[in-house]
């Protein structure tokens, strides 16, 4: 991940691509707990292309708002890419949005169910399908929470070109 890059830049390159596209975005977070919403609502004019996002912190609420498998969550925690899959698929769905990002991943101090700070998922869902990214960032709570946002809007930026 490119330390280099201010998020906020990340943000702005990728809602610039996205309105030349005429394209949207939502969101669907967990261990970011709206930064990254708050990465896009930040631009000015984010509102042409950012629908809008949610955050599922509990797995109760992952089930409940996108119906990611409650199976799933019990058998491999939600710190696992298919569940990064089914939170972005959903929130695509649930917007109505050409692509969708999501987050899930242990924001520490310590770790939860077995997983280290710092270790999870970025997922993309574009028209064509899902990219998982895996994150294995350490840091402090603030450090990791901003490490994903910035990994997730890099995926984005990637994939838009």
């Amino acid at each position: 991940m490119s330390e280099a890059v201010p998020v906020d830049d990340l943000a702005t390159k990728a809602l610039g691509k996205l309105t030349e596209r005429g394209m949207s975005i939502s969101c669907a977070e967990s261990l970011t707990g709206g930064l990254l919403a708050d990465a896009f609502v930040r631009i000015p004019g984010a509102s042409q292309t950012f629908r809008g996002g949610v955050v599922t912190y509990t797995n109760e609420m992952k089930t409940a708002v996108l119906s990611v498998s409650s199976e799933l969550l019990r058998t491999n925690t939600a710190y696992d890419p298919q569940v990064a899959q089914q939170m972005s698929t959903a929130v695509r769905e649930m917007f109505h949005s050409d692509f969708a990002l999501s987050t899930t991943g242990v924001a520490g101090p310590g770790p939860d169910e077995g997983v280290a700070p710092g270790k999870g998922f970025v997922s993309l869902t574009t028209p064509q399908g899902t990219e998982v990214q895996a994150i294995d960032q350490p840091g402090t709570r603030a450090e990791i929470r901003v490490a994903f946002v910035r990994a997730a809007l890099e995926l984005l930026v990637s994939y838009l070109g």
